[in-house]
C-alpha cells in the first residue's frame, strides 16, 4: 500500500496511529514534569505519574489493536506481505519458521488419522501423532501374537503420512504379502517389528523408524502397556478385543454402551502428556469413536491433560456412520458418547462435513447400513461446543474420505484466527501461516 492509502476510511490504522502519538506526549510531558521540577508537592507528581502510566497504557492499546488491523488488512488482501520461498534468503531459514509453527497435537488412529497427518504437514512440522495400540485385528493382530509386540498397524500409517520419503519406499513400506506364511502381512509392520526387536522398548523403536525415514514432526505410542479393548453392550454383554467389537454388536443386533481398556491404569507415555501440555491445539479424530479415538482419552492422564492444556480442543467427526460403532450417530452425538466416557471440558470446537453426496454413492454406503453423519447444529450449540461446518468429502476409488488439504486448512485456519491472532510474540508465525493458507487456496 502507498502511503496516502493508509489514510483511506475503513482502513482502522489512523486512529491508532493517533491514540499512540497521543501515549507518546503523555509519557514526554510526564517525565520532563517529574525530572525537571523536583520540589513540587506530592499531590502534584502523583499527577504527573499517573499521566506517565496513562500514556503507557494508550501507547500499548494502540500498538496491539493497530497491529491487528493490519494483520486484517494482509487477510483481506489490502496489504501485501508475501514470505515466497524465492524471497526468503535459505531453505534452513524456512525450515526454522516452520519448525516455530503451531503446535499440533492429534490423537486417535487408523485411516482417517493418517490422511489428515498428510495434510497439517504442509503447515508445521511441530505435530505429535498419539495413536492408540489396541489394534488386535489383521497382520497387527498376528505380529501383537506371534512377537508379543505392540499393535504397529496405526502406527506405521502415521509414520508414513508424516514421512519425506520417496513414492516407491512408501509403496515398498505399504505393500501387503499375498502368499505364503506372511499372506496379508505388510512390509512396514514387519519393519517395525524389526525395529522392535534391535531396541530398549516399542517407543525407542517408533522413533528410530522416523528417524530413518525423516518424519516431519513426532509418533507416539498412546501408552507402553499391553492395552486392549472391551465394550459393554447395551444387552448387558461384555466383548474384549478391538476387532470383535463392530462385528459382535452387529451379529448380537445391540449397540455399545461403554468402552473400557485393560489394564484400566494403562499409563500415558510422559512425552505425549508433556505434548498435550504444550500444544497450541489438541485435534481428536477422525477415526472410529469406540476404538480408535476413545481408547486414547481413557488412558491414564491424558483427558486430564487435555483439560488443563491452553491448547484449542478440536474433534473432527467422521464423515459416514460405522456400522456396528456409530449406527445413527449425529456429529453432536459423538461429543455426547466422548462426555460420557471422559466427562466435558475436552472439546472446545467439532468440525464436520455438511457436503452432500451423489445419490449412487449414498445408495452404495445405506446396503453397508452406513449413511452421512448428520451437523446438527443446534444439538452441537447446546453442548457448549463451537461448530465449524466445512465441505470435506474426497471420492477416491468409490470410497468417501476425508479430502487431506481442505481438513487441514480449515483446522490451520481456525489455529490461526482463534489462538495466534491474539499473541503479539508470535505474529511472525501468524503471518507465515497465512501465507502458506493462502498459497494452499491458490495450487
Amino acid at each position: 500500500m502507498r502511503i496516502w492509502e493508509w489514510l483511506r476510511p475503513g482502513i482502522k490504522i489512523k486512529r491508532w496511529i493517533l491514540f499512540a502519538f497521543l501515549g507518546i506526549l503523555l509519557i514526554a510531558f510526564g517525565v520532563n514534569e517529574l525530572v525537571t521540577r523536583k520540589f513540587y508537592s506530592l499531590n502534584y507528581k502523583l499527577f504527573w505519574a499517573f499521566l506517565n502510566i496513562a500514556g503507557f497504557f494508550i501507547l500499548y492499546v494502540s500498538v496491539t489493536e493497530g497491529m491487528k488491523s493490519i494483520i486484517a488488512l494482509i487477510n483481506k488482501g489490502y496489504l501485501k506481505v508475501s514470505l515466497d520461498n524465492e524471497k526468503i534468503e535459505s531453505l534452513i531459514y524456512e525450515k526454522r519458521l516452520l519448525v516455530k509453527g503451531p503446535k499440533i497435537v492429534v490423537i486417535g488412529g487408523g485411516t482417517g488419522l493418517s490422511t489428515m497427518l498428510r495434510g497439517l504437514k504442509y503447515y508445521t512440522s511441530n505435530i505429535t501423532a498419539i495413536v492408540t495400540v489396541a489394534d488386535d485385528g489383521g497382520g497387527s493382530g498376528d505380529l501383537r501374537e506371534d512377537l508379543g509386540m505392540l499393535a504397529p498397524g496405526d502406527i506405521r500409517n502415521c509414520i508414513l503420512a508424516l514421512a519425506d520419503t520417496e513414492p516407491l519406499m512408501d509403496e515398498l513400506l505399504q505393500y501387503r504379502f499375498k502368499d505364503g506364511r506372511l499372506k496379508n502381512q505388510s512390509f512396514g509392520n514387519l519393519f517395525l517389528a524389526a525395529m522392535d526387536g534391535i531396541s530398549d522398548n516399542f517407543e525407542d523403536a517408533v522413533q528410530k523408524m522416523s528417524s530413518v525415514l525423516a518424519v516431519t514432526g513426532k509418533v507416539l505410542p498412546v501408552t507402553l502397556d499391553d492395552m486392549k479393548l472391551k465394550a459393554q453392550f447395551k444387552n448387558g454383554n461384555i466383548v474384549e478385543g478391538e476387532s470383535n467389537i463392530p462385528e459382535e454388536t452387529i451379529v448380537q443386533k445391540t449397540s455399545i454402551e461403554r468402552i473400557m481398556i485393560d489394564p484400566e491404569n494403562a499409563k500415558a507415555l510422559p512425552d505425549a502428556l508433556e505434548a498435550l501440555y504444550d500444544a497450541d491445539a489438541i485435534i481428536m479424530g477422525p477415526g472410529s469413536l469406540y476404538t480408535s479415538v476413545l481408547p486414547n482419552l481413557l488412558v491414564k492422564d491424558i483427558a486430564y491433560a487435555i483439560k488443563k492444556s491452553k491448547a484449542l480442543r478440536i474433534y473432527v467427526s467422521n464423515i459416514m456412520t460405522q456400522p456396528g460403532e456409530t449406527d445413527g450417530f449425529t456429529a453432536s452425538d459423538h461429543v455426547k458418547t466422548i462426555y460420557s466416557h471422559v466427562g466435558h471440558g475436552i472439546i472446545d470446537y467439532v468440525v464436520a462435513n455438511v457436503e452432500p453426496i451423489e445419490d449412487d454413492l449414498k445408495e452404495k454406503y445405506l446396503k453397508e447400513n452406513s449413511k452421512l453423519v448428520e451437523f446438527d447444529r443446534k444439538e452441537l450449540d447446546k453442548l457448549g461446543v463451537t461448530p465449524i461446518e466445512a465441505n470435506l468429502i474426497e471420492v477416491k476409488k468409490g470410497l468417501i474420505r476425508h479430502d487431506a488439504d481442505y481438513l487441514a486448512r480449515v483446522l490451520a485456519e481456525t489455529i490461526m484466527e482463534r489462538k495466534l491472532l491474539y499473541d503479539r510474540k508470535r505474529i511472525l508465525e501468524y503471518m507465515y501461516l497465512s501465507d502458506r493458507i493462502k498459497n494452499s487456496k491458490n495450487n
